[in-house]
């Protein structure tokens, strides 16, 4: 069975992004990118929510291809092109795209499905309200978390929907120089 991990940026106190959806907190460098870039390499899907699908949609495809582009942008573009795209979404449900599947119904049932077919793990890119739709159902199985050393008080929180108590396994730990703490955990 495949793996789907959900992947976010977060403060210490369990937001990942602001009231407004802000991120102009979230701490990124070339040392966080270089990880993220080697630990993308054990996925091959990736899964959105429709906002954040349409953000990551107007800027991949093409993020390789600017005069400026950095080694980051080179090698997530790269990935980017060639991984499968779930996106949840009611209302593009009926879209078609090259290398997408949208899934607007039967949620549950068909992440499931996709969890049973061959290939890599599945991420989930800060697309909290994919992750909230997928915990409700017990369907995420790992949180790759880049906890963030800030504190919001308000905002869009990581951990929504999950319907009872969830233990989790601590697997890897990483602090990174800029004083972001990135944590691997694995539902125990």
């Amino acid at each position: 069975m495949r793996t789907l991990v959900s992947f976010f940026h977060v403060s210490l106190d369990g937001f990942v992004a602001g009231p407004n959806g802000e991120m102009n907190w979230i701490k990124v460098d070339e040392e966080i990118f270089d990880h993220v870039g080697h630990r993308i390499n054990n996925s091959d899907t990736a899964l959105y929510g429709r906002v954040t699908w349409q953000m990551m949609e107007g800027y991949w495809p093409t993020a390789a291809d600017q005069p400026n582009a950095s080694k980051h942008d080179i090698e997530h573009a790269a990935w980017y092109k060639k991984a499968h795209k779930i996106v949840l979404s009611k209302t593009m449900q009926h879209e078609q795209r090259l290398n997408t599947t949208f899934i607007g119904e039967q949620v549950e049932q068909r992440i499931k499905a996709v969890k049973q077919q061959d290939g890599k793990e599945i991420l989930i890119f800060g697309s909290p309200s994919a992750t909230h739709a997928l915990l409700q159902y017990g369907l995420v199985d790992e949180f790759w978390l880049f906890v963030n050393p800030i504190l919001l008080s308000k905002g869009i929180p990581l951990f929504k929907n999950v319907p009872e108590t969830t233990p989790l396994t601590l697997v890897s730990s990483k602090t990174f120089t800029n004083g972001v703490i990135g944590m691997q955990y694995k539902k125990a």
